[in-house]
């Protein structure tokens, strides 16, 4: 507060120089923070550049690592199965197999009742015989008619001479007792020579008959030549019913066509099956991968590639092939209702191409490969 003389309180004073430090003491302050501040944002940048700088050089050796590989997890184990099904029907008395059974080639599997089958196999070799004995009956007829007709044709025109010979004396005596004088002889004589020319008329008809039918040397051969064909046929078709009987006596043991293990049995001792039905199926140990890889992944892919294969069911079991085969058709194609793109509501959709993949290496007869397995194959591109 002022003085009445207008002099100055000193306490002013005091007050003035408190102000004046304070602003020197907090301008230093922030002087002082913002010098703290700046190395520490410099820092904190240069940490996050280097985790950058870090993940993007990981990012490349990753691209780098995999830019020849293709995965894809849309893969399985596959293998061949044969569908047993009888080829006679008729009830089983005989069953050798299980469930999972291992079986080889060869085994008797099942027996179906044979009896049946083997009474038609005696019906069928009792008609061959009877075939082979009618063709050996043509046969003899045969050669003789190639003896016979000739002869019967040479006898015939030989009858035909003397006919005609005995025509020609029966006319010469006609023409004696008609042109002698009627006292030189008797009605008797004359109606003795006409009965004798008529006679002898009638012979040589005959005879140029019998010659007529003679002279079919040639068409009767030919009959007997078809009858030993006939024959002939019915042999062979007799052997051919013989052999299908002999079939189905055989078919009546149901044997293993491979190596394999059984599964999906459906048959007991006692079943009546019927053909063609399915018993049970056998899994070939053969087992190979089918990977439906997207069609993007293809550009690169050719048989040969190597491939490390990873199964789901083995964690830690490692098998390495190669691919042996690129299906020619994506899996849509081969499907029951393929896609029809040319209906106007087309959407493209990114396709699966099935890549056969085979085991070189690794397997373990120990560890068995079912198949259905899932599998995650990484295929090894060329440059």
């Amino acid at each position: 507060m002022a003085s009445e003389d207008g002099a100055s309180d000193p306490g002013d004073d005091d007050s003035d120089d408190r102000d004046e430090s304070q602003d020197e003491a907090g301008g230093e302050k922030q002087a002082k923070d913002g010098r703290e501040k700046k190395p520490r944002s410099k820092k904190a940048l240069l940490i996050v550049g280097a985790v950058v700088l870090v993940g993007a050089i990981a990012g490349f050796i990753f691209w780098l690592a995999r830019r020849n590989e293709a995965r894809t997890d849309d893969a399985y184990t596959d293998g061949n199965v044969v569908t047993m099904a009888p080829q006679v029907s008729g009830y089983v008395v005989a069953l050798n197999i299980n469930d999972n059974m291992h079986v080889r080639k060869g085994d008797l599997l099942l027996r179906i009742d044979p009896r049946d089958y083997l009474a038609a196999q005696r019906q069928a070799q009792a008609a061959l015989e009877l075939a082979q004995a009618q063709l050996k009956s043509a046969q003899d007829a045969l050669r003789i008619a190639r003896v016979q007709y000739p002869a019967q044709l040479i006898s015939a025109r030989a009858q035909q001479q003397a006919a005609l010979a005995s025509l020609d004396q029966a006319r010469r005596q006609y023409l004696r007792q008609h042109e002698v004088d009627r006292r030189a002889t008797t009605q008797e004589n004359i109606d003795s020579s006409t009965s004798a020319q008529l006679s002898a008329d009638a012979n040589l008809k005959s005879a140029k008959a019998q010659v007529a039918i003679a002279r079919l040397v040639p068409e009767q051969i030919r009959q007997a030549v078809s009858t030993v064909e006939e024959r002939t046929a019915q042999v062979g078709q007799a052997q051919a019913q013989l052999a299908q009987a002999d079939l189905n006596v055989g078919y009546t043991e149901v044997r293993a066509p491979s190596d394999g293990f059984i599964a999906e049995r459906s048959v007991q001792l006692g079943d009546y099956v019927t053909t063609g039905s399915s018993m049970f199926l056998i899994v070939t140990p053969q087992v190979w991968i089918t990977a439906n890889f997207k069609e993007s992944q293809l550009g690169r892919m050719r048989p040969g590639d190597a491939v490390d294969i990873r199964i789901d069911a083995y964690p830690g079991y490692a098998l390495y092939g190669h691919v042996q085969s690129i299906q020619y058709g994506s899996g849509s194609r081969f499907s029951a209702f393929p896609a029809e793109n040319a209906t106007g509501n087309f959407v493209k959709i990114v396709q699966r191409v099935p890549v056969k993949i085979v085991i070189d290496r690794g397997f373990d007869p120990n560890r068995p490969l079912p198949l259905g397995l899932s599998v995650d194959p990484v295929v090894h591109l060329h440059e």
